[in-house]
């Protein structure tokens, strides 16, 4: 495996994993607090329509994903906060609305599109250097985001009706938290693609949910398992030849199922 890493596509591979599970360790564990899969889902296949514009109008893709997402995000939380019980239904639209622009532009745009498939099923061998500096800042953005607002995100999350008592800023804190929703996204889209990052999202931190009850613990633990996850999964699909993103994802399954019986098996 090690001889591997002397070829820049490897690293690159290896540092959009390790990227990406830091941003799913913080968020994906307020994801699984809140049970808003859901939303996230959504603010995933709406991010496609920034692709579209990328491919459209020729600038990075991963640029257009970023600014469409967070668009997509806010209307979905705004959604969310607003309608209660019909947001999923606001939230499926958006979600329809998203992927068919993207497919619209997409369509419309001349010439062989070589990244597009990437994209909706992922290519960590493919990430080029230039999208682990933006991944790189959106980490550093997340972290420093969450870091900020932890109190907050954990007033909302248990309990909001105190956190309306305590003056919290519930609508304002949680359309923030949903705009790194959007942002980890983002980063997940090149490693496993729009189609499974949902899957490296929520359960690195519903295993770590298994086993840790301390918040900022749970977040570690899931960063240190998705990051074992996509460098074990990157070995498996380099060493038998299989798709990367779909690796890592069954993988993580796999291990989740696993915990899931010894958790209930130690409860018994």
């Amino acid at each position: 495996m090690f001889e591997a890493f002397e070829y820049e596509f490897m690293r690159n591979a290896l540092a959009a994993g390790i990227l990406a599970s830091v941003a799913c360790g913080v968020i994906g564990s307020f994801v699984v607090l809140n049970r808003i899969v859901f939303l996230s889902a959504g603010i995933a296949h709406a991010a496609y329509g920034g692709i579209g514009l990328g491919f459209f109008f020729g600038f990075n893709p991963v640029i257009g994903a970023v600014g469409f997402s967070l668009a997509a995000a806010l209307g979905m939380g705004v959604a969310q906060r607003r309608t209660g019980q019909r947001a999923d239904t606001l939230i499926g639209v958006m979600w329809a609305i998203g992927m068919a622009l993207g497919v619209i532009l997409v369509d419309r745009t001349a010439g062989y599109k070589t990244d597009l498939m990437s994209y909706l099923f992922g290519s960590i061998l493919t990430v080029p250097s230039g999208d682990l500096v933006i991944m790189l800042v959106l980490d550093v953005v997340i972290i420093i985001g969450t870091g900020l607002l932890y109190k907050e995100l954990l007033a909302i999350s248990f309990d909001e009706n105190h956190a309306v008592v305590q003056r919290v800023p519930v609508t304002a804190i949680y359309l923030v938290f949903v705009c790194m929703i959007a942002l980890t996204v983002v980063m997940l889209m090149r490693v496993v693609g729009l189609i499974l990052l949902i899957a490296l999202l929520t359960m690195p931190a519903a295993i770590s949910a298994l086993f840790v009850r301390d918040m900022r613990r749970m977040m570690v633990v899931a960063g240190l398992v998705g990051a074992a996850f996509t460098s074990a999964g990157l070995w498996l699909s380099y060493t038998f030849n299989i798709a990367s993103g779909a690796t890592i994802i069954l993988l993580t399954a796999a291990v989740f199922l696993v915990c899931l019986v010894v958790r209930r098996g130690l409860n018994a």
